[in-house]
């Protein structure tokens, strides 16, 4: 906190992919926001369904016997789009809270199936996912585990590498997969540094999952709803998950919404009949209406303007646009080419917090994420001038920071 003290910066508008500051700064949105604004700032769409729905019924809840209609009406329409067959739908109040369900599911269902040795949730090197207990349990990023008295606040935890294949199936042998509950993967990790897995790893660790009876999870609170380039990052890879959390681009972030898409194989156990084993979980917010109509709204516009398509051709031209880095001393790689989501990694001998400072006087949002990557994830509607405009300074930002270095 006390890095960030007297430096305070108020955001009170936004617009597209712009954002305006207390002072009147009017800023590009280059991360759009925390990876979630897919359909850009100031929907007034999305703002006039909430109030409808809130004039009519802010929420009920969805305990027991209760349901409100539009949590069915979204559920309904996220089973036409889930990449899961058949799926079934665990409304959360956002990404944690759906991480959080989803492995205490996993563990669930083989307790029901009576594999009790079943425990372990594992997930890979650099992974982000939130950070209840169950998420900075699973982290990869190690300092999100220290300081809490253990090495995981949830011991029954293990992490795998996160591109190499054969190194993960002899973590998992080592554990013993008659142990192992299940494994979540972010299909394009994000916070970790934007890393797309090398070809085969995905598929060949869902394989893997089916030959040893491991319940497959894919964490797509930031590539789904067309951060991939697809509706779903499940669909672009083909990977078939048992369960696929969803959150941010639900809504936009417009408000706090997220959900578990689960298959039959786990949800089925739990229905067959008056004696199936119950799961005892539930949120004093699931299935909240008026956020559930911030999502059909903000679904409607992805559709109506072909949003999800656009992201996919935008991402064609990031990736070229960002070649052109590459050969910049102060860069040490350029992460580009699978979702409208890119990272630049700076050299080691260059403070990521100071290109960061430096394009916000450009008047340009990045982050620095892990592994000094800088996060370029911008909303779906940003013009390609404006691309391009980003990259250009980009460019130009490094080099005189690194310039910098050498004078």
């Amino acid at each position: 906190m006390p890095s960030v003290l007297g430096r305070e910066l108020v955001i009170v508008r936004g617009s597209g992919a712009y954002v305006t500051t207390e002072s009147g700064d009017e800023l590009l949105d280059g991360t759009a926001c925390l990876w979630r604004t897919n359909v850009g700032h100031g929907r007034a769409e999305i703002a006039d369904a909430v109030a409808a729905q809130i004039r009519q019924l802010e929420t009920y809840h969805v305990f027991d016997r209760f349901a409100n209609q539009a949590a069915l009406d979204l559920a309904e329409r996220l089973r036409e789009l889930s990449p899961v067959a058949d799926s079934r739908v665990f409304f959360t109040s956002g990404g944690s809270d759906a991480v959080e369900l989803a492995c205490k599911l996993s563990r669930r269902y083989w307790q029901a199936k009576g594999r009790e040795s079943k425990q372990i949730v594992v997930s890979r090197a650099n992974s982000y996912h939130g950070l209840h207990a169950y998420g900075t349990s699973i982290a990869g990023l190690g300092g999100n585990r220290e300081g809490y008295g253990s090495e995981s606040l949830i011991p029954e935890t293990a992490r795998i590498p996160h591109s190499d294949l054969e190194g993960a199936l002899e973590a998992i042998d080592h554990i013993s997969p008659d142990r192992v509950a299940s494994i979540v993967v972010e299909p394009i990790m994000g916070t970790g540094g934007v890393i797309t897995a090398p070809p085969g790893y995905l598929s060949g660790l869902r394989d893997y999952c089916l030959d040893n009876d491991i319940l497959f999870i894919a964490d797509e609170v930031i590539t789904g709803f067309g951060r991939a380039g697809e509706m779903f990052a499940s669909t672009r890879f083909d990977l078939e998950p048992d369960m696929v959390l969803v959150a941010k681009g639900i809504t936009s972030g417009y408000l706090p919404l997220g959900g578990v898409l689960i298959a039959p194989t786990v949800w089925e156990p739990f229905y067959a009949s008056t004696e199936s084993p119950v799961f005892r979980h539930g949120l004093t917010y699931s299935g909240h209406s008026a956020c559930c109509a911030a999502a059909m709204a903000n679904l409607d516009i992805l559709e109506r303007e072909k949003l999800v398509d656009r992201a996919g051709r935008l991402e064609q031209q990031l990736r070229q646009s960002l070649t052109r880095l590459e050969d910049l001393p102060g860069v040490a790689e350029v992460r580009a080419g699978a979702g409208f989501m890119a990272g630049i990694r700076l050299i080691d001998e260059l403070n990521p917090s100071i290109v960061v400072d430096a394009m916000l006087d450009r008047g340009i949002i990045t982050r620095a994420i892990n592994d000094g990557v800088l996060q370029i994830s911008p909303p779906f509607v940003i013009s390609e001038a404006d691309l391009t405009r980003l990259v250009d300074q980009f460019h130009e930002t490094i080099d005189e920071a690194y310039q910098g270095l050498e004078g």
